[in-house]
């Protein structure tokens, strides 16, 4: 009897090794940073760990290359597009009866049936997440799950059957566990939709949808509620690395530069040869610092997280004082002497007099009420920070009042949260303003405060 065709072979799936490397340049390509060594690390912890277990592969791969709690949950998004879980059993589920799911998934969740979480989290995104596209192909999207599945009504029926809510510890822990199960739930199905985007669309192209930008590079205005968290983290993650690499730059240049006319005074005892090099005292490099902050509706998120920024690096400043305006100008520096920073800064426009016409942006009356009442803050020694997008709302500039604080300051930078191509639009006078300060540059997230913070410190 002949033997008929052979089955074709299935698609033979790149090298474990080419699999990690591919997964090391998406870390990077996303801003994580991943050096060659941590690359050459994860390719030996990854071979050192049991290939079957996808948790001890996880693992080995995170700790040779993340180094940030903040970079995690990137991670964590690509390791489920390059290292995806065996397909689900929704993979080939028929349509599933919505109160059955939502009936079977309280249960689980009460019961706390971890397996059965994310089970029934394939389950959902393969009956609810779908949508027929034009060229045939299916494309998928959480949000229509959750749109089905409401997480908040299957939290209230588990606690009901639970009969959770008479308020004592085991009540508080087994109300805990009950929402922890429902984000497993909910990242469950992200991980779910991120497999199924990357088997039809491709590896690379779904870690271009799915992977979101960094803390340190989420922009000012665009954040979210769950990213403000993150970014506050991120905040002092930040400010407390450049301090250190600041404090340590500072003790290594603790000698001044050589002295020319000692050294040759000292060589006169050796017969006129220079034994020993002299250097000059270095002068004190820490500046003041007064942070003049536009906290208007338009820019108050990114005015928010430089005056915490600015006041997590106090340390680096010999002192540090703050005023606020939207069209009055107000001095805030004791809000953050004494309360957490990221407290102070919220409830900065609840505590200041900040509006004295119409609560508008008005740079002009600010300036000049600057000019008019704290000009002392500023000395020969002092930097100045004018924080905002420069939009006055078609009032008058007073650059006058602007070039007076130029005028006694060091020096007077400008950063604004807009991008320079929009400079000088509509109500925008930035260029106007731009004519009065050293310079004015674009800071539009946390990597590029950093770096113009970093520079003025070590060259003030």
């Amino acid at each position: 009897m002949t033997a008929g065709p052979a089955p074709p072979a299935p698609p033979a799936l790149p090298a474990l090794g080419e699999r990690v490397l591919a997964f090391t340049r998406a870390l990077r390509g996303a801003g994580v940073p991943v050096a060659l060594s941590d690359g050459l690390d994860a390719q030996r912890a990854v071979a050192a760990v049991d290939l079957l277990d996808r948790g001890q592969v996880r693992a080995a791969l995170a700790a040779t290359t993340v180094a940030s709690p903040s970079h995690r949950p990137v991670f964590d998004r690509l390791f489920d597009l390059y290292f995806p879980p065996s397909p689900g059993v929704g993979d080939d589920a028929g349509p599933r009866d919505l109160a059955a799911l939502l009936a079977d998934l309280s249960r689980a969740v009460r019961d706390g049936d971890d397996a059965a979480v994310d089970r029934l989290a394939a389950e959902a995104v393969a009956a609810h997440g779908g949508v027929a596209n034009p060229d045939g192909t299916t494309g998928w999207f959480a949000y229509r799950v959750f749109r089905q599945v409401q997480t908040g009504g299957v939290l209230r029926r588990a606690l009901s059957e639970g009969a959770v809510g008479d308020g004592t510890l085991a009540d508080r822990l087994a109300r805990d566990a009950f929402e922890r199960r429902v984000r497993r739930f909910r990242e469950q199905v992200e991980a779910e939709v991120r497999r199924r985007v990357a088997a039809t669309r491709g590896i690379e192209e779904a870690a271009r949808a799915v992977v979101r930008p960094l803390p340190e590079d989420l922009d000012f205005f665009r954040v979210g509620a769950d990213e403000q968290r993150a970014m506050r983290r991120a905040v002092r993650v930040l400010a407390r690395r450049l301090a250190a690499r600041l404090a340590a730059r500072r003790r290594r240049s603790r000698r001044g530069s050589p002295d020319a006319r000692r050294t040759l005074r000292r060589a006169l005892s050796t017969g006129g040869v220079p034994v020993e090099v002299l250097h000059r005292r270095p002068a004190p490099h820490r500046p003041d610092l007064v942070l003049l902050c536009d906290v208007s509706g338009s820019v108050a998120a990114f005015a928010r997280f430089t005056l915490l920024f600015c006041h997590e690096l106090q340390g680096q400043f010999t002192r540090v004082r703050s005023f606020a305006f939207i069209d009055r100008v107000d001095e805030v520096t004791t809000l953050f002497a004494d309360a957490d920073p990221v407290a102070a800064a919220d409830r900065l426009t609840q505590s200041a007099d900040l509006v004295e016409l119409d609560g508008h942006s008005d740079y002009g009356h600010a300036f000049a009420g600057f000019a008019a009442r704290y000009l002392d803050a500023v000395t020969p020694r002092t930097t100045v920070l004018v924080l905002g997008d420069a939009r006055n709302n078609y009032r008058a500039p007073q650059t006058g009042a602007l070039a007076e604080i130029r005028r006694r300051a060091r020096q007077v930078h400008w950063l604004n949260p807009e991008p320079a191509a929009h400079w000088g639009s509509g109500d925008s006078i930035a260029p106007q303003y731009a004519a009065f300060v050293d310079e004015m540059v674009e800071c539009r997230n946390l990597r590029q405060l950093a770096e113009f913070v970093a520079g003025l410190v070590r060259h003030p």
